[in-house]
């Protein structure tokens, strides 16, 4: 029987997964592994959508702790909380 904690930490993980488990989010992912850190407007721009799609997915992934940001004057600059959130998105892909 898995304890109380077992459970909790199985449940936060399937959420997290379930954050990371879109189109989008996975270029955002992939995005900032190849660039370490981005602002919301270099993002919105690279992946050619509006910058407030950008913002709501960055909002999500922050929320996961899948993304971090530090603040630099006017602007937040993105960047992967954990670089192993990208292995699991390069696992997958070599697995497909």
């Amino acid at each position: 029987m898995k304890s109380v904690n077992q459970k909790a930490l199985l449940r936060e993980s399937s959420e997290t997964l379930r954050a990371i488990a879109h189109p989008l989010r996975l270029q955002i992912i992939e995005l900032l592994q190849l660039n370490k850190q981005l602002t919301v407007t270099e993002i919105h721009q690279q992946l050619d959508v509006e910058q407030a799609v950008a913002s709501h997915h960055l909002r999500i992934l922050k929320n996961k702790r899948v993304v971090d940001l530090e603040r630099s004057g006017k602007n937040s600059m993105y960047f992967l909380a954990n670089p192993a959130f990208y292995e699991i998105v390069r696992i997958i892909n070599n697995n497909v």
